[in-house]
């Protein structure tokens, strides 16, 4: 059962900057797309043409009101979110001038509880964390499509060997680079403990899915004995290459949240190497193939959903 999916739409219009609730979306009907999600929770914002990452990157703290995630993990926003703390006893928060270390409660313990697994790595003392959301979601203003909800987090994968970075420390360094090959392969950097943390975090039942270059999944997939399951949810993608991407589910009981459709079945293990075959010999262009779509531009607070607008002007 799709719960509300999205592709499109979070409506916001700052029209009212004094708080309240937003009017409960509309009841959904019953196996609808994400796309179709997204357009009838955004519907009454239809004449709001502002760009919503102007209005949501501007914001520097989050609202009083209960946690939720908004929308779809690309076109939403975070009602209530909670910061996680600068450093912990098994992390730390990097790039702290961009202020995205903003989540649901359920993203904050996750990350915690998966440091504190990354700790009992040979080599590791926990985790590099870097951006989750904005103190209220939506569109950031630069980089991540996604990271709207409070959903999305990039962990580094570099080795954290000290967790008393200072803050220009954790403006300066960088992660660690994982693969070669335009990343088809992993490089002598990737270790059995980088795979045993992303192991880990997909077997928690709180994980939708994990983002990394293909090589990697390709590596876990040749490494992996036993149980294959968690494999389904490592996603071959580019880009991911020094950081991995953790993408939860939907909270339960979270009505405006829209989920994303579920992976396929199998342990995407063909597919991935079908990444990397492709990575090594493209494929010709094909003749015939349409042009692909010009580029879209910043999304707008009519592809919001409508509650988004008393997210941003709320207390």
């Amino acid at each position: 059962m799709i719960r509300k999916t999205a592709t499109a739409a979070l409506v916001l219009l700052l029209a009212a900057c004094g708080g309240g609730t937003a009017p409960p979306a509309p009841a959904p009907a019953l196996h609808e797309s994400p796309d179709q999600a997204l357009a009838r929770m955004s519907a009454s914002n239809a004449g709001d043409t502002r760009v919503a990452r102007s209005l949501f990157g501007a914001v520097s703290g989050p609202t009083s009101q209960a946690p939720e995630a908004i929308g779809f993990y690309s076109r939403g926003c975070l009602a209530g979110a909670v910061a996680l703390p600068e450093t912990g006893a098994t992390w730390q928060a990097m790039r702290l001038s961009r202020n995205r270390n903003w989540g649901t409660p359920e993203l904050i313990s996750f990350l915690q509880d998966l440091s504190r697994f990354a700790a009992t790595q040979p080599g590791w003392q926990g985790l590099y964390i870097g951006d989750l959301g904005q103190p209220r979601g939506g569109p950031a203003l630069t980089g991540h499509a996604s990271h709207q909800v409070g959903l999305d987090a990039d962990i580094w994968m570099r080795a954290p060997d000290r967790l008393n970075l200072t803050r220009a420390e954790r403006e300066s360094i960088s992660s660690t680079l994982m693969a070669r090959n335009s990343g088809a392969y992993t490089n002598a950097a990737w270790t059995p403990q980088h795979e045993a943390i992303l192991r880990h975090a997909a077997q928690d039942p709180r994980v939708e899915r994990i983002f990394i270059f293909p090589g990697a999944k390709v590596a876990m997939c040749a490494n992996t004995t036993g149980d294959r399951s968690w494999l389904s949810k490592i996603r071959p993608l580019g880009g991911h290459d020094t950081h991995f991407h953790v993408r939860l589910a939907c909270p339960a009981g979270d009505p405006s949240c829209v989920t994303q459709d579920p992976v396929p079945p199998g342990d995407g293990c063909a597919e991935a190497q079908q990444w990397v075959d492709n990575i090594i010999n493209p494929p010709p262009r094909d003749p015939n193939a349409p042009p692909p779509p010009p580029p879209r531009g910043p999304v707008l607070m009519n592809e919001l959903p409508a509650q988004c607008l008393a997210v941003l002007g709320s207390n």
